[in-house]
């Protein structure tokens, strides 16, 4: 899969120059006074933190190379172009599995590492850097550090989470999970309102290794944060298994009328509806389970060319209810319903990462079309009321909070800085440092 140079939102345009890596051996260009670069995988951020507007990416995803693979004991190196779905090619028919894994299986290791993705299994697993062993990363000087908690642990620490803008990770060492085949033992359940889900949340964490929820944001009064619960746990069914093939091809960008407050809510009560019983119970491949958007390749433009804005935050336990219940009422409120909803909560496992975004509490990600001039100034009191909860947002996911907002959120950034290439910047770090 070849990127495109733009992130997965198409939100906000931006112009490159883009340099090919090839080899692990290659260097770091040096580029003239005042230009910058940063590093590109396969471009599945969905805000600017993988832009780098005017000046120039390093386009990473040619260094695709396995490097070693211990099949008795999952541990797994491998060049950092190298992606989540190359890597259960090779590990799911041999009984193994990703520590951690995203809502997509098109990052590279060196995405997931820089974003520090999180999963279904956060309350159970912690986030991706908490599975890594080491990695190596190569600054514009020339240097070549290797990184782990024990080497380096000051460049382990800023690299994880950091948004590709210490250094370019060129290979990674994790290790992968031991599982009893490729099939999830699946559970669907209708819940109505935020106390069922936080039942259901407290319930599952103890029984299933897998929890997430879609929510329905279109709803209102008594069925305000309906939706359904998903829990799953690895199966040990033994039938026969056939990777799937690719599935269908989003042609063209959709009009933007198509996805309106109409459409999203007569979408969510068929989908809210779509099982007969309040529970559901079945067995099926992890692909569909961990990565059903993945069926449909270029599903980002559904939202047409103006592009979509996916916003992500987590909110202590503590003010958790009443946060979530204020969020989800503005968001009906404001006709602006989001088409993709999910919620879920996360753990005390405590991220490795300066800028790692996972903490414990209950996290909400939307999608909102880019075209509406309404959306920015509701996103922004969104902003306002998880900065009063004690929660932050998700830099990989963002594309407009302030820089206020991201200094509260992220205490550690004047330590982090620190630790930047001087070679390096992206379009985010510039906007959230200069306002």
């Amino acid at each position: 899969m070849r990127p495109s140079f733009q992130s997965w939102g198409r939100y906000p345009k931006a112009e490159h120059q883009v340099l090919q890596l090839e080899w692990l051996t290659d260097r770091i260009p040096q580029l003239g006074e005042g230009q910058s670069l940063l590093p590109y995988g396969l471009g599945r951020s969905y805000g600017d933190s993988c832009l780098n507007d005017g000046q120039t990416l390093l386009a990473t995803w040619r260094l695709n190379r396995f490097i070693e693979f211990e099949a008795a004991t999952g541990r797994l190196r491998a060049e950092a172009g190298v992606s989540l779905a190359d890597i259960l090619a090779i590990a799911a028919p041999r009984g193994w599995f990703l520590p951690v894994t995203p809502g997509t299986k098109h990052v590279t290791l060196g995405g997931a590492v820089a974003n520090d993705v999180h999963g279904k299994s956060h309350h159970v697993s912690g986030s991706f850097g908490n599975h890594v062993d080491r990695f190596e990363l190569l600054r514009s000087d020339g240097r070549r550090l290797l990184c782990s908690p024990e080497e380096n642990p000051d460049y382990f620490a800023a690299t994880v989470g950091g948004l590709g803008l210490t250094g370019l990770i060129t290979w990674v060492e994790l290790r992968l999970k031991r599982v009893p085949g490729p099939w999830i033992d699946v559970e669907e359940l209708q819940f109505r309102g935020l106390d069922e889900f936080l039942a259901l949340s407290r319930e599952s964490e103890q029984t299933h290794e897998y929890i997430v929820a879609w929510v329905d944001c279109a709803s209102k009064g008594k069925n305000l944060a309906r939706g359904i619960f998903s829990r799953g746990n690895h199966s040990l069914s033994k039938a026969p298994w056939v990777r799937p093939k690719p599935g269908p091809r989003m042609p063209v960008d959709l009009p933007g009328f198509a996805l309106n407050p109409l459409s999203v809510g007569l979408f969510n009560s068929l989908y809210f509806h779509k099982q007969f019983s309040p529970r559901k119970a079945r067995t099926v491949s992890y692909e569909p389970f961990f990565y059903p958007l993945d069926a449909i390749e270029d599903w980002n433009r559904a939202y047409g060319k103006q592009g979509f804005l996916q916003w992500q935050c987590v909110v202590p336990f503590e003010n958790a209810r009443e946060t979530m219940k204020e969020i989800l009422t503005r968001i009906s409120a404001s006709g602006l319903a989001s088409f993709l909803s999910v919620m879920k909560t996360m753990g005390a496992m405590p991220p490795v990462g300066m800028l790692s975004f996972p903490a414990p509490g209950v996290t909400l990600a939307l999608d909102f079309p880019a075209r509406h001039a309404r959306l920015f100034p509701m996103l922004g009191e969104l902003d306002e009321i998880v900065a009063e909860a004690g929660g932050r947002l998700y830099p990989a996911k963002d594309a407009r909070m302030s820089g206020r907002h991201f200094r509260l959120f992220y205490p550690r950034h004047e330590e982090f800085k620190k630790y930047i290439d001087p070679a390096f910047s992206s379009s985010f770090w510039r906007r959230v440092m200069s306002a």
